[in-house]
């Protein structure tokens, strides 16, 4: 198998397995697991703890930088 195959099978893997575990969070409701609830409390959105603002700032910049690498093709 070619490098780049070994890559696909693993994004492939990986993309699968966030989608058995994101169901079971949705279905289970029993505690919060989706990646959604994970974001916002890692990065102090419903809430104000310790360093919000630069916890927030962090997440958008981060996304910021995501979407512009994704839209130019890596250039950024």
């Amino acid at each position: 198998m070619r490098a780049n195959g070994i890559y696909t099978t693993g994004w492939i893997l990986w993309i699968l397995w966030f989608v058995i575990e994101e169901s079971v969070a949705l279905t289970t409701k029993s505690t919060p697991g989706t990646l959604s609830y994970h974001v916002w409390y890692w990065f102090s959105i419903k809430g104000h703890s310790e360093f919000w603002r630069l916890r927030r700032f962090l997440l958008l910049a981060f996304l910021a930088w995501l979407s512009a690498h994704f839209l130019t093709g890596g250039k950024f």
